[in-house]
């Protein structure tokens, strides 16, 4: 229920504020969403759902004012920040974790988000994904228990 009630106060947000723009060009740009869910990811590696959540908060304030983003992309980001922030503890942050990466680089390949490559990295053990800024594993599934599982899967240039 408490999710529900989140995604729908970030759509309803992104109404709001997408009907009062006067100005497009004071929004965000894309690749601070993905500086972003760096940030998410690396504090899941340190296994702070704190800052976690934190993150998450900001991204989807980011993703409402954020230009040149498809509609369809930002709504179904905005479900899944909404979904990490809202999350009880660490372990349920991590499942919606999986969600989000799959996202992500989505937009990633129809939205140029960064000049540097985008590794997306795969987890074995848990069967999913996530994206990185450097080829290095540090595993945000398992965080310390298990920090070098994973292979780059793909890279972005």
């Amino acid at each position: 229920m408490k999710q529900i009630f989140f995604i729908v106060a970030f759509v309803a947000t992104f109404s709001v504020q997408n009907g009062f723009a006067q100005d497009h060009h004071n929004g965000s740009k894309p690749g601070q969403l993905l500086d972003i869910y760096y940030g998410i990811k690396d504090a899941l590696v340190k296994g702070n759902a704190d800052l976690v959540r934190t993150k998450a908060e900001e991204f989807s304030k980011s993703a409402v004012t954020v230009q040149d983003l498809p509609d369809a992309d930002r709504k179904v980001l905005l479900k899944d920040a909404a979904a990490l922030s809202s999350a009880k503890d660490l372990k349920e942050q991590r499942e919606y974790f999986a969600d989000f990466s799959e996202h992500m680089f989505t937009l990633a390949k129809s939205v140029k988000l960064s000049g540097d490559p985008i590794y997306k990295i795969y987890c074995p053990m848990k069967k999913a994904n996530w994206l990185s800024k450097e080829s290095a594993i540090k595993n945000p599934y398992y965080g310390s228990a298990m920090l070098t599982c994973g292979k780059v899967a793909d890279t972005l240039k």
